[in-house]
């Protein structure tokens, strides 16, 4: 039976809940890379899962909305030539991607007119690149 991800403090994805398939990965791996099966898929119906909160599954479907196939999120991992270290790989990530789509949204920010000095440093800098620029008057002595 597969564990559970635990996905940051918000829930846990039981590993009823996650499915796992196993094919052939890419890439360089000697004589064994035509036998083992260390590419994986993990797949998680976000929409039909009942430990995410209405709340949160609403944010995470309309954040993840083009990663979704019919509601589930899949993730494939092959960096490693291991079958283990992918499959902890792709937990990795899929709990990676649901933290991020179930954060909620930054604050709102307060419009603050500019300071003082600012506007001085701003002008100042104006008048400089101002004078650099009547410099350049073109006057040739020949």
């Amino acid at each position: 039976m597969a564990e559970d991800v635990r996905v940051g403090a918000r829930f846990v994805i039981p590993g009823a809940e996650l499915r796992e398939r196993f094919s052939r990965s890419s890439g360089p791996g000697g004589q064994g890379v035509n036998t083992t099966d260390s590419r994986v898929e993990l797949s998680f119906d976000v929409a039909g899962s009942a430990v995410i909160p209405p709340a949160l599954k609403e944010r995470i479907t309309t954040r993840l909305g083009t990663r979704l196939v019919d509601g589930v999120l899949t993730i494939a991992a092959s960096e490693y030539r291991s079958q283990l270290m992918n499959r902890d790989a792709a937990r990795e990530r899929l709990a990676d991607v649901l933290t991020k789509a179930s954060a909620p949204p930054p604050a709102k920010r307060r419009p603050t007119k500019p300071s003082r000095g600012s506007k001085e440093r701003r002008l100042a800098a104006k008048k400089r690149r101002s004078d650099v620029k009547r410099g350049r008057g073109g006057r040739f002595d020949d």
